[in-house]
């Protein structure tokens, strides 16, 4: 009976160990998020609800590979520079159109 309680309280203190190391990871994620939602929310311009989009995008692809603390730092840089070319991409148009309107 004391091998089973033995063992069933290392189990719990090795279930536990994982819930803050993911903690820890969940927070140097949201810090990385914060950093670059920073670092690009006036490129985005009024598509910032994009960029937010696709940084939780990322977050939840780096969290499918397991190792979210390596992959997505990258992975949200290149969502953020996507979403923020997408946005440029949308002024010229925009930009473009009228200019055409006015020729007419």
């Amino acid at each position: 009976m004391k091998r089973t309680w033995d063992n069933a309280k290392k189990q719990n203190a090795s279930a536990a160990a994982p819930v803050e190391s993911r903690n820890e990871i969940q927070r140097v994620v949201n810090r990385v998020k914060t950093s670059v939602l920073n670092d690009y929310q006036e490129l985005a311009g009024e598509h910032g609800r994009l960029l937010r989009l696709a940084l939780n995008e990322a977050e939840a692809i780096a969290w499918a590979t397991g190792f979210p603390q390596l992959f997505f730092p990258t992975l949200a840089l290149e969502k953020a520079q996507s979403a923020v070319s997408w946005h440029q991409r949308q002024r010229a148009v925009r930009r473009a159109a009228a200019e055409i309107a006015f020729a007419e």
